[in-house]
């Protein structure tokens, strides 16, 4: 038998998820946010219910492997009661924290997560009239949802090369187009 390479809070997460949710169609959710792309194989849709700025539900569906659904799941018991600010303080470690660690290999499925969440966030605001409170940041990797900000607080944590900042985010791993446009980014900040 295979020895299993998860914490048993991920195995929990897993083969219990929380929130999830089974059928989507009569669904009127606040704001829906929904990251990935059928090439890497990880789609995550989170929708949340909102009131005076708390979320006060969130519910998902996510197509993906164990690290996937396991990350989605625990995010959508951590934001429960939360600001929106507060939500959106949340980052990919924060949630490998909580599940006791991710392989490296599987960390983009944490960043997914977390770019659902604020997808989820910025089509509220839309809906709610509050676009002055979306930032305008710069797409980075547009088949992972990633934004230029993903990309420094990746580089802000200690990922200095692209390669890092690859294995860290997941950029540039599904059709490769942002690889340049990346390596910008990084020398950019990189300003001694």
């Amino acid at each position: 038998m295979t020895k299993w390479a998860f914490s048993d809070m991920v195995r929990d997460h897993f083969f219990n998820p929380k929130n999830l949710l089974e059928n989507a169609e009569e669904v009127k959710a606040d704001g829906v946010g929904t990251v990935g792309s059928p090439a890497c194989g990880d789609i995550m849709r989170m929708y949340l219910w909102i009131k005076d700025n708390i979320v006060t539900d969130c519910k998902w569906q996510t197509f993906g492997c164990a690290s996937a659904i396991a990350s989605t799941s625990m995010l959508s018991e951590m934001i429960k009661g939360m600001t929106l600010e507060e939500a959106m303080e949340i980052r990919p470690r924060d949630i490998v924290e909580n599940l006791g660690g991710l392989p490296d290999r599987k960390i983009h499925c944490s960043v997914l997560g977390d770019q659902a969440l604020r997808a989820a966030i910025y089509d509220y605001y839309r809906n709610s009239g509050q676009t002055d409170k979306i930032p305008n940041d710069e797409i980075a990797c547009g088949c992972k949802n990633l934004l230029k900000s993903d990309i420094q607080e990746a580089y802000a944590t200690g990922a200095n090369t692209f390669e890092e900042i690859q294995e860290k985010t997941g950029c540039a791993t599904v059709c490769g187009r942002c690889e340049g446009k990346i390596r910008k980014m990084i020398d950019s900040f990189d300003v001694h």
